[in-house]
């Protein structure tokens, strides 16, 4: 819940500090006394330090959200415009308003020097407040509170890929590039624990026997999961894929290569999205869609392509909450005979008693055991 603040005392990002003490002084006295005392004449020494950095924000909200703490500056609400951000370049990112004009805006330095954990303060799918500026330019003033967001760790930061989505559709290929369970249980993982609907949608079915994947699909279809069996290249379920989108804010998420924006042209052959083969020496896709793109469909939905990702590190998932968001495993954890169990190497532990009476696919508990070690993928 949002708290509003008359003032508030916001931290900075560490690397705006100032420029730190000399501590060559000892060595300097032995060759110039005089010019030593003169210099430390001008030195002071005060607890502020990097660490300690703060910054007075006057009128402002502060929010715990799923991107963790948030500063919501006030804004002048007659001269700004309400918008969404469709994508980022750089430093530059494109902005809807609402009468359907774009603009390219930059991000207004307060927001930049706050400290946060995120790798970037502005991400495709925000609702932001921009100042207009010129014919075709504005500065964002404000990112209002996000939900639906979809994230990962990224150099020990959170890269937040799109937010403010309805559903993931994660979009895997039954070959070239061959299909990776692991990776989609790390996705269904994410879904989870943002509380956003996922969508398992296996493209390029024209290129194996659809038979070959029943064991696959029944697994995840016994979980609740909606699973779609499609080919973009045949057009075979696009009109199922279309109603999927009809009236949602979705992203198309996966690795490269899957296909993410041949089904979108398949759905709007006008997008006229950009699409490339997948490498013949090392079936692996390359990278055609390079940031997360808010793209607005003519069925009245708004879709985000993401660019494709070759590996998917969690953000914010402690090793003792993987189960949890693990539908198979989750209703065995209670039944555990120690309260901090972590299902691995304990005896006795009913997870690994429903692993062996076939109750829980092994493949799945193989994938939770890869989570659950931090290992990347």
């Amino acid at each position: 819940m949002a708290k509003k603040m008359r003032k508030l005392r916001a931290s900075l990002r560490k690397n705006r500090s100032v420029r730190t003490r000399q501590n060559d002084l000892t060595k300097d006295f032995a060759q110039d006394q005089a010019a030593v005392e003169e210099m430390a004449s001008g030195q002071s020494v005060s607890g502020k330090g990097e660490l300690t950095r703060k910054r007075t924000v006057a009128n402002a909200e502060v929010i715990e959200g799923a991107s963790g703490t948030q500063v919501l500056p006030d804004v002048d609400r007659e001269v700004c415009r309400q918008g969404r951000v469709l994508r980022v370049q750089g430093l530059v990112s494109i902005v809807q308003l609402a009468d359907g004009s774009t603009r390219k805006c930059a991000t207004r330095r307060l927001l930049k020097t706050l400290s946060t954990d995120q790798r970037h303060v502005v991400a495709a799918g925000d609702n932001v407040w921009v100042r207009l500026e010129g014919q075709d330019e504005g500065i964002i003033e404000r990112v209002e509170a996000r939900k639906g967001l979809l994230c990962r760790t990224s150099r020990g930061r959170q890269h937040v890929l799109v937010t403010n989505v309805d559903q993931i559709i994660i979009v895997t290929s039954a070959a070239q590039p061959r299909l990776k369970p692991n990776l989609l249980d790390r996705y269904l993982v994410t879904a989870e624990k943002a509380r956003i609907i996922p969508v398992i949608c296996i493209n390029k079915v024209d290129l194996v026997d659809r038979g070959d994947l029943q064991p696959l699909v029944g697994v995840y279809s016994q979980l609740g999961y909606r699973v779609l069996q499609v080919s973009a290249e045949m057009g075979w379920g696009i009109g199922e894929f279309r109603n999927l989108l009809r009236g949602k804010a979705s992203v198309l998420t996966g690795q490269s290569g899957v296909g993410k924006s041949s089904l979108l042209n398949a759905v709007e052959s006008n997008l006229a999205l950009r699409v490339q083969s997948v490498s013949s020496e090392s079936e692996k896709g390359k990278h055609t869609t390079t940031t997360s793109v808010l793209i607005p469909l003519a069925l009245g939905a708004f879709v985000v392509d993401t660019p494709g990702i070759r590996q998917f590190q969690l953000w914010d998932v402690l090793p003792k909450e993987v189960a949890g968001f693990f539908r198979d495993l989750r209703p065995f954890v209670s039944h555990c005979r120690y309260p901090d169990c972590s299902h691995t190497h304990e005896e006795p532990c009913a997870v690994k008693d429903a692993v062996a009476d076939g109750l829980v696919d092994v493949r799945r508990y193989e994938s939770y055991l890869q989570i659950h070690a931090g290992e990347e993928l």
